[in-house]
């Protein structure tokens, strides 16, 4: 039910109880501004946003006699989601991402970008708990844009495509794998394909707390996996190629020369593996306690900066700028090495695809049954439609991967497309939103140093987005242009191989 210019804020010790004997029974203040009871909440007078009453508790209510229920996810399997969430493939860019940057550098941004995502996806957090009834972070854009249609569409758009791009990519990378561990058996294209359809069937389940045994699971075999790399890069004799271009060089900061595309674009892929508050909204979404979610964010979040760095670090000080590849196990000069680390990475390769999938699925699932019976029950029709939608996505994941068939560039054009606003414009834009709402038009002094700051800072925040949108897309989209004119690769759809 929608409140109009009522905001929904729950009762708790900050707020005023009900005493008849105070004058409080009917009408309440909070930071000056009026406040009155229905139905045990407290609605805020909002004047530009709209809440509904809908929490938590009776979400699960509502859902209780359903043969599908949504709200069942506990922190410990959210933690296990954004485990295999990060914890993913595109560790192994970080190598290279240090051969460019330089390693000082590089590891100055690990840390920073990471405490980046960090606050920002506590900002995610904060909005949604004052908006239980979000299911993704397209309800989120339409509410920060003042409720216009426009931007909900624009948003839709923006997270369909970036979890279809992180799909693609998958599909590239288990192609890459085939590739590499039958010697080309076939054709590339099909190797795209065959990868494909295993993860259409793998992305069938229709919860996310389905899916997080797979997700441990998954984030487990990736630790395995680049671990057994960090290992191998350091007790073999050389890496790959050598001694064609020599000794090894390390470098603490970057060769002279470097250029800004090749800068830029191994800053891209650092941000990329950090940044996914885009799921974060539908994750919470399936939470029983979504007040619990700070304990899964921080637990992958220190588990993240070690071992990003480390793994970084480690491979570049063994193959150096002159024998890097990306991913990393490319450099790898056993090829004995390559193939047993390569291999441990089969669930990530599959499993990550398959949860932007399903976020993708359940976001126009949920749009086309709303308030329908297929939601919660096993129905054809609802089945037929959730499979259709997967279809549709992975074959258009397909065709990315065949399009766009470079790792590192992929990568960087991700994150220069829809990390700027999904990473950072959003989040900036959030907080500014809700501090209004808590402390009027003047909320950027409310409160003397602490307010300016939080709001310069996330100012800054929208100003990082607005620079990865320009600067980082020319970096990514000139890379894929070079990559064209190389000899590396024969093109979109080709049959060449793609392997280590």
């Amino acid at each position: 039910m929608a409140l109009g210019d009522w905001e929904m804020v729950e009762q708790s010790d900050e707020y005023p109880q009900d005493n008849p004997q105070d004058g409080y029974d009917l009408e309440k203040s909070l930071h000056g501004r009026p406040m009155k009871r229905i139905d045990d909440k407290y609605m805020l007078e909002s004047g530009d946003d709209t809440y509904s009453n809908m929490t938590v508790g009776k979400q699960i209510e509502m859902e209780a006699d359903n043969a599908i229920k949504y709200r069942t996810c506990t922190w410990p399997k959210t933690a296990a989601l954004l485990f295999a969430e990060y914890i993913c493939l595109a560790i192994m860019s970080f190598p290279y991402s240090y051969s460019v940057l330089g390693l000082v550098p590089g590891l100055i941004l690990t840390v920073v970008v990471a405490a980046l995502v960090l606050y920002t996806s506590l900002i995610v957090w904060e909005f949604c708990l004052r908006h239980p009834e979000v299911r993704d972070v397209c309800d989120i854009g339409q509410m920060l844009l003042w409720n216009s249609k426009w931007a909900w569409w624009f948003t839709a758009v923006m997270f369909i495509l970036n979890n279809t791009f992180i799909q693609g990519f998958h599909c590239l990378v288990g192609a890459k794998y085939l590739n590499t561990m039958t010697n080309h058996s076939v054709c590339t294209i099909r190797f795209s394909a065959i990868v494909a359809v295993i993860s259409f069937v793998c992305s069938l389940p229709r919860t996310f707390s389905a899916l997080a045994k797979i997700a441990t699971f998954s984030a487990f075999f990736t630790f395995v996996s680049v671990l057994l790399a960090t290992i191998f890069a350091g007790i073999e004799a050389h890496p790959k190629g050598y001694p064609k271009l020599g000794e090894p060089v390390v470098l603490a900061i970057p060769a002279a020369g470097t250029t800004f595309v090749a800068g830029m674009n191994a800053f891209m892929n650092i941000s990329y593996t950090f940044i996914g508050q885009i799921t974060i909204p539908s994750f919470i979404a399936e939470m029983k306690e979504p007040r619990d979610f700070p304990k899964a964010l921080w637990a992958v979040t220190i588990a993240e900066v070690i071992l990003f760095s480390l793994v970084g670090a480690i491979v570049y000080a063994y193959t150096g700028t002159n024998y890097n590849t990306a991913p990393a196990f490319g450099s790898l000069g056993n090829e004995l090495y390559l193939k047993v680390s390569f291999s441990f990475m089969i669930p990530t390769l599959i499993f990550l695809g398959v949860l932007y999938a399903s976020v993708s699925a359940r976001f126009v699932f949920f749009r086309i049954h709303q308030g329908s019976h297929h939601m919660s029950s096993h129905t054809v029709i609802g089945w037929a439609t959730w499979t259709a939608i997967l279809a549709c996505v992975w074959i258009l994941a397909f065709i990315i991967a065949e399009v766009i068939p470079f790792f590192s560039d992929l990568l960087s054009l991700m994150s220069s497309l829809f990390d700027s606003f999904f990473g950072f414009i959003f989040w900036g834009v959030a907080y500014l939103r809700m501090r209004r709402v808590d402390y009027g038009p003047r909320f950027w002094k409310s409160r003397g140093i602490k307010s300016m700051f939080g709001t310069v800072f996330n100012i800054v925040l929208c100003l990082i987005g607005l620079f990865f949108l320009t600067a980082g897309t020319y970096a990514s989209v000139q890379s894929i242009i070079d990559g064209y004119h190389t000899a590396g690769f024969g093109g979109p759809f080709s049959c060449a191989s793609n392997g280590l």
